[in-house]
């Protein structure tokens, strides 16, 4: 029987604490509790969802997505570790219905189970040019523009958390931290910063092959928000493929320039939110040191 739960899986969520987001939320719980349950938990999904699996299971940061045969056909079932970036995923989904991103077909909240419509997770975005994923990418969030639910939490809330931080005293250059909370807070003064569902992670492994559309987005991690907020992803993924000394800065901004171009996201607006982006990234400890460096590239590249 294929491993539901592989090894790599359990070794890298075992080191989760409680979501640091919402460590007393009813669904807190940490890595290793967690996968405890989960081989119980599966089991009882694929018995009550009438699911076989069907292929080998894959896995990611905090999700198994197991290939299964429902009474619909083929489809994926994904068990993600509860944490705040997962909990309205599906509805998120639920609103863009199959529009430019992964059809859901049935959801349990509060298990944080899905099932999905099955794509070819064999081909995903890095495997075209990066120019040429970009224009995926834009025409992507063009598609999946849609009003905000009431449900999600809020690009507002988020960047309060940023402000509430004690500001670095030697993660970043001191100028870069004091743009980033400036921003933080002109972004947040726009009455429309929460107005629209947000796919914040649409970045080139999350964007798989699909048989009703050419590329269909995964794993939204939804949020009420400024379209602009959605960018930096197609920036700080496939950095090794950004070159070196001034080479760095053009592929960043042209990166930007054709995801806003085909998404139709002011371009001014996409490099603020980037840089408060990178500034979260580069203080968050969960990120690791390695981080720092990539984060003031990009914020470089953001400024004039």
């Amino acid at each position: 029987m294929t491993e539901l739960v592989p090894e790599g899986f359990r070794v890298r969520v075992a080191t989760y604490p409680l979501d640091p987001v919402s460590p007393t939320a009813w669904y807190a719980v940490t890595g290793e509790a967690w996968l405890r349950r989960l081989p119980g938990l599966l089991t009882e999904l694929l018995d009550e969802w009438s699911l076989s699996v069907d292929g080998d299971v894959r896995w990611g940061v905090a999700a198994v997505a197991i290939p299964v045969r429902s009474t619909a056909g083929p489809a994926v079932l994904k068990v993600t570790w509860p944490h705040h970036e997962a909990l309205t995923e599906h509805l998120g989904l639920r609103q863009w219905n199959g529009r430019g991103a992964v059809r859901l077909l049935r959801a349990d909240p509060r298990r944080f189970a899905l099932l999905l419509e099955r794509l070819d997770a064999t081909t995903d975005l890095r495997r075209v040019p990066v120019e040429e994923g970009c224009g995926v990418i834009g025409d992507l969030l063009a598609e999946l523009r849609s009003p905000a639910l009431p449900q999600m939490p809020t690009l507002s809330a988020y960047a309060a958390r940023q402000l509430a931080k004690p500001p670095p005293l030697d993660v970043l250059p001191r100028r870069f931290v004091e743009q980033a909370r400036r921003l933080a807070a002109d972004l947040t003064s726009d009455p429309e910063v929460d107005a629209f569902l947000l796919h914040t992670d649409l970045h080139y492994q999350n964007v798989l092959r699909g048989a009703r559309q050419p590329w269909l987005a995964i794993d939204p991690k939804p949020t009420a928000g400024d379209r602009a907020f959605e960018v930096a992803p197609a920036l700080w993924n496939r950095t090794d493929e950004l070159g070196t000394g001034s080479s760095v800065r053009w592929n960043l901004r042209r990166r930007l320039e054709i995801v806003c171009a085909h998404a139709g996201i002011d371009e001014d607006r996409a490099k603020a939110w980037t840089i408060v982006r990178e500034y979260d990234n580069a203080t968050d400890p969960a990120k690791g040191p390695g981080r720092t460096s990539l984060a003031v590239a990009v914020i470089k590249a953001m400024n004039d």
